[in-house]
């Protein structure tokens, strides 16, 4: 004769699971800050950052985030990532983005 399944045990086992994976998920996603040095900006400019970037849908600014995501996690930084001459791949989402443009490093203007 086979054993009854306890599916409230299941379900707790469950419920147990999905916790520690939602909290492993939220330590990971502060060690990325900081691994990326995005750690030295305020709330407020990483979460406007962040929602400027989750509203851009053109197909190739987000594979080219992807491009250097993988990059990053496979250790091959490039110069790109520093330096003055830095191609800024965030740039404005929107219009409302008033930032000033980055000195051109040839001549110092912008």
């Amino acid at each position: 004769m086979r054993k009854p399944r306890n599916y409230d045990d299941d379900l707790k086992a469950l419920t147990a699971k999905a916790r520690q994976l939602k909290a492993r998920k939220q330590s990971q996603l502060g060690e990325l800050v900081e691994a990326t040095g995005a750690d030295h900006l305020t709330i407020e400019e990483l979460a406007g950052a962040l929602l400027s970037i989750a509203a851009i849908t053109d197909p190739a600014r987000r594979e080219a985030w992807r491009k250097r995501g993988a990059a990053f996690f496979s250790g091959e930084r490039t110069e790109q990532a520093s330096g003055p001459g830095a191609v800024d791949n965030a740039q404005p989402a929107a219009p409302h983005d008033q930032r000033a443009p980055s000195p051109d490093p040839a001549t110092g203007a912008a």
